[in-house]
């Protein structure tokens, strides 16, 4: 099949939605049932042409070897397959015995080895099986999908990887109202590809080359798979094409079946993908990554989790040495998760997704600001770009792509830059829950782009010092006066009146904060009130508000009296229409 020219047909799954599961199963459904069925129809494609050695070997060595002994002579008869069949059934045995269809199907996969059973496991498909004989409708969904053809040589992996994709979009757009829990926008991502993988363009067509892209929150692998076909097909299209290798952890299990299988249908390293909890059970301990990519959930509270985290947190090694965020919200525990999965040689590249939260939470002193400020002064936030409003499918709040790399270019080097991508983008033409914008991927990702590659200060983009971002909060003490207005006094000290304390923000750049202090500051209250600098702090945040602000010039109010004028002619023009 050419790859270019012609995309696999789908039709089939409207034909099984239409035909098959109308009337029993949703339409935010088709996933639990279709998705798993297309994995098996496809391990059963793959596995035709070796199941007779398959089982062979199987009776055998299945008495005399044990099962970690038989696992190795299973998989050298499938050919150098991960996966096996040990039963004597295929979809065509079982579409041809439709009075044993249940125990049969129950064989069949009871028949795998362990890693595929473990795949249907966190599908769930038990209950699916089960609702399926209720309704008697397994027998005509086996009769369905042993008519489709997902051998090599009919559908590739490529195409296998877009069948998989285009099922998942589906899915995803039925059941709209809770895909933003694991689903990222293809147009989000797109965008994200452009800026974290264009940079390395060059060294990534330089031929033999090997890179790892990585996704803590991988959900159902569409970060990581649509990141790794970006390289291939878009940025080395016409050069060397580099080997891509791409892992994940996922915590929902339904999620980490899907990603899982995807990896298996495709001829991946499914054992790249592990179930568990990123934050207190990291799966991939002690590996680095080139590239890593994430869409962390937003505002969910680690409180469970607590102990683990805070007890690493004391560790200078750890992951979260620089700080721990409020209980209610671990997206900046995430971004210091995936710092610590940056290559040591200074070689990788990173994008989070986030909301607003992680930008500015917290003040001086917070956690949040003391984890902002390790990103910011070891240098490693490249750029951020604040995207427009309405692209995620359950949200419509503001968010965030961070890109950071602990291999800055020369010119970026002590220095952040910030784009403003606010606006762009277009209506979609039909609104997915909250999605009701897209970023285009010609005009929209090129511009931003091209914005970020120019490194040019413009009306979208702003570049800072590192600096710029924090400040030194400065504690304001007023004396207490007594009843004669007199300064009072204690131990030769003036006694503070707390209830005049106040803040005061200066730029971490000022030179002498006294001389700021007494020019700026003193002037406007009690000329008796010091700084008390035992008590100041430095605090970092990123209020992009602020930076990209716009000055509107206020209508005139000649204007808006004479549209309130207008608007109680047109009142009582109605009212005596009324009352005529």
């Amino acid at each position: 099949m050419d790859n270019n020219n012609k995309k696999p047909d789908l039709s089939f799954v409207w034909n099984i939605l239409d035909t098959v599961l109308r009337d029993t199963f949703k339409k935010n459904e088709i996933g639990d049932v279709i998705l798993p069925f297309v994995v098996l129809r496809r391990l059963d494609c793959m596995l035709a042409p070796v199941n007779k050695k398959v089982r062979e070997q199987y009776e055998k060595f299945h008495e005399k070897l044990t099962e970690d002994k038989l696992k190795p002579v299973l998989r050298k008869a499938a050919g150098g397959l991960k996966f096996y069949n040990t039963s004597r059934h295929t979809f065509k045995t079982l579409k041809d015995d439709a009075a044993n269809i249940t125990i049969n199907f129950t064989n069949y996969l009871n028949g795998f080895n362990e890693e595929v059973r473990d795949i249907f496991t966190h599908f769930e498909f038990d209950k699916v099986i089960a609702r399926l004989n209720r309704n008697k409708l397994l027998f005509a969904l086996v009769q369905e999908f042993e008519g489709l053809d997902f051998s090599l040589s009919a559908m590739d992996n490529h195409d296998m990887g877009y069948v998989f994709e285009e099922i998942l979009r589906i899915a995803n757009d039925f059941s709209n109202e809770t895909a933003g829990e694991h689903f990222t926008p293809r147009d989000v991502i797109r965008l994200i590809n452009a800026i974290l993988f264009t940079p390395d363009k060059e060294t990534l067509s330089g031929g033999n080359v090997i890179r790892s892209i990585y996704d803590p929150t991988c959900g159902t692998g569409g970060m990581v798979n649509l990141g790794r076909k970006y390289i291939l097909e878009e940025l080395c299209a016409d050069g060397i094409k580099p080997t891509i290798i791409t892992f994940g952890q996922e915590l929902n299990e339904m999620s980490y079946a899907i990603a899982k299988s995807e990896a298996l249908v495709t001829d991946g390293d499914a054992d790249n993908i592990r179930l568990g909890n990123t934050l207190t059970d990291d799966q991939f301990k002690g590996k680095y990554f080139d590239y890593i990519m994430a869409n962390p959930p937003y505002g969910v509270t680690w409180k469970k989790d607590q102990d683990t985290i805070l007890k690493e947190c004391q560790d200078p090694e750890g992951r979260f040495y620089a700080g721990t965020p409020r209980t209610s919200d671990g997206q900046l525990l995430f971004i210091q998760h995936m710092i610590s999965k940056m290559k040591k040689d200074g070689t990788s590249r990173m994008a989070v997704v986030t909301n607003g939260s992680p930008l500015f939470s917290g003040g001086a002193g917070s956690g949040e600001s003391y984890i902002r400020k390790w990103i910011i002064e070891s240098d490693l936030l490249e750029c951020i770009v604040a995207l427009p409003k309405d692209l995620f499918y359950n949200t419509g709040i503001n968010t965030y792509i961070w890109f950071l790399t602990n291999n800055k270019s020369a010119e970026r080097r002590g220095k952040v830059q910030l784009i403003d991508a606010t606006s762009f983008c277009e209506s979609e033409p039909k609104s997915f829950g909250n999605k009701r914008n897209k970023i285009r991927p010609k005009e929209d990702v090129r511009e931003v782009l091209k914005i970020y590659l120019a490194f040019e200060e413009g009306e979208h983009c702003k570049i800072f010092p590192n600096q710029f971002f924090g400040n030194y909060q400065l504690v304001v003490e007023q004396p207490l006066r007594d009843e004669s207005g007199n300064v009072v006094m204690k131990a030769g000290k003036k006694v503070a009146d707390t209830s005049k304390r106040d803040t005061e923000s200066v730029p971490l750049d000022i030179q002498n904060v006294h001389e700021y202090f007494k020019t700026e500051v003193l002037p406007h209250i009690d000329p008796e009130s010091w700084l008390e600098l035992s008590k100041t702090r430095v605090n970092y945040e990123i209020n992009f508000t602020r930076y990209f602000y716009q000055y509107e010039q206020p209508e005139p109010s000649a204007a808006i009296a004479e549209r309130i004028k207008v608007s109680e002619e047109k009142v009582t023009s109605l009212l005596k229409s009324l009352f005529a």
